[in-house]
């Protein structure tokens, strides 16, 4: 069934009416109007909020994922992707779109298995009620070329009550698979797994969340390489949910830039990548790329050393 039946059919069960709806989204912080909730039913248009229609499933009182998950099918076309770098204006690249129906989070990540086993043991009953809206990337090489620090800032709403934690993933890489969390901020440590150069945790947030209320969570990974670890040469993020606002920045060691720098994404851990346009390197010795509206997938920047 495409998105606009199933909403279409979700609200007549629930005898609401639109403007019933459009109150109850609006207490959640929400807001949107009964013209848009009627083009969503019509299907002359979509919802570009997954935070909205989680919510809307709540509302209506469907399971989760009978219409988030018919969102994310019926919109499979990538949403443009900006970037640029050191301080310089963005350039138009390449996209990052929905998944599929047979696409999940563990299709992100090389070792699907490993993913899944290690965020298995973790509270993500609250994610779906989460909505991402910025997440900046600042990501450091050491003189080595190796990684050093990475430091990571991400704002949320929650669309539900009573959300009091985040998970995050990251690929602590070879060579140093006990990497280490530090420099929280507006949130505490919850519990921390890692298994093979990959690290997920919980950040418990300073206070529990109601429908619209804001987070924002700040943290660093300290990256130790091994001595033999062989130099690093890309950075990326791994979308398994939208993301309204993205930043990464790649901050290269002062003796140590590499020659050329690009932006790249790729649909999923094993399909082929797309090469963005070339980045600058600024005075600072960094680049960056930026992008809105990211949908699933992962976007990043690689460099060539001469």
């Amino acid at each position: 069934m495409e998105f606009a039946g199933a909403l279409r059919q979700a609200v007549q069960a629930s005898g609401l009416t639109l403007e019933r709806i459009r109150h109850r989204l609006g207490q959640r912080g929400l807001p949107v109007s009964v013209a848009t909730l009627s083009y969503w039913q019509r299907g002359r248009s979509r919802p570009r909020s997954r935070a909205v229609v989680a919510a809307l499933e709540e509302i209506l009182g469907v399971p989760a994922g009978a219409l988030t998950g018919l969102l994310d099918a019926a919109e499979p076309g990538a949403h443009p992707v900006r970037h640029g770098a050191g301080g310089g204006a963005g350039r138009g690249g390449g996209g990052l779109g929905r998944p599929d129906r047979g696409r999940g989070a563990a299709d992100l990540w090389p070792d699907p298995d490993r993913y899944t086993r290690v965020v298995a043991q973790l509270d993500r009953s609250g994610d779906h009620r989460l909505e991402r809206l910025s997440t900046h990337d600042v990501y450091l090489l050491d003189a080595g070329r190796r990684p050093g620090r990475l430091s990571v800032r991400t704002v949320l709403r929650a669309a539900g009550d009573d959300v009091d934690r985040v998970v995050c993933v990251h690929e602590a890489g070879e060579g140093h698979p006990e990497a280490e969390l530090t420099g929280l901020r507006y949130c505490r440590p919850g519990r921390v797994r890692a298994e093979e150069g990959l690290l997920a945790f919980e950040l418990v947030f300073d206070r529990v969340l109601a429908a619209g209320d804001t987070a924002v969570v700040e943290y660093e990974l300290i990256l130790r390489p091994s001595r033999d670890q062989r130099q690093t040469d890309e950075y990326a993020r791994r979308f398994s949910r939208p993301v309204r606002d993205y930043l990464a920045v790649v901050q290269f060691h002062e003796e140590m830039f590499p020659a050329r720098c690009y932006g790249f994404t790729e649909e999923a851990a094993r399909g082929p990548r797309e090469r963005l346009e070339e980045l600058w390197i600024g005075t600072s010795g960094s680049a960056h790329i930026s992008a809105g509206d990211v949908r699933f997938g992962i976007l990043g920047l690689e460099w060539e050393w001469d």
